[in-house]
């Protein structure tokens, strides 16, 4: 089995590089593709949703299909190897946007619902 380091970075208690199982690092993989912003990493520019910069937006439905598009678009570039997406949900309710997608692990047909939203996971 590969090794997969456990985002956000951690230790275990060895004080060795915490790993994750498949779905968890999935997971992060995906929270990282959500929260970074394009122009973000040096030698990948275009890494990133762009989810980031609706965050000062007013609430709207107009904001919540906009999220969904960069969020679906991002995830099919950057993890269409590793998933398979098969809805992502955006809903603004009242001062917060929450993103919900759901994938298929491509490797292991499991399929997976995960949610963001404020300032991280919902």
């Amino acid at each position: 089995m590969p090794t997969r380091v456990h985002h956000p970075y951690q230790f275990d208690g060895r004080g060795q590089t915490r790993q994750a199982d498949e779905p968890t690092w999935i997971r992060g993989l995906v929270e990282q593709v959500l929260f970074t912003a394009p122009g973000e990493r040096v030698m990948r520019p275009d890494f990133g949703s762009g989810l980031r910069q609706l965050v000062f937006a007013p609430n709207s439905p107009e904001i919540a299909a906009t999220t969904q598009f960069l969020v679906q678009g991002a995830l099919q570039q950057w993890l269409g190897d590793l998933i398979l997406v098969e809805e992502v949900a955006a809903e603004a309710v009242d001062s917060t946007l929450t993103v919900t997608v759901r994938y298929v692990i491509r490797r292991t047909g499991e399929q997976r619902v995960e949610a963001f939203g404020g300032g991280g996971d919902a």
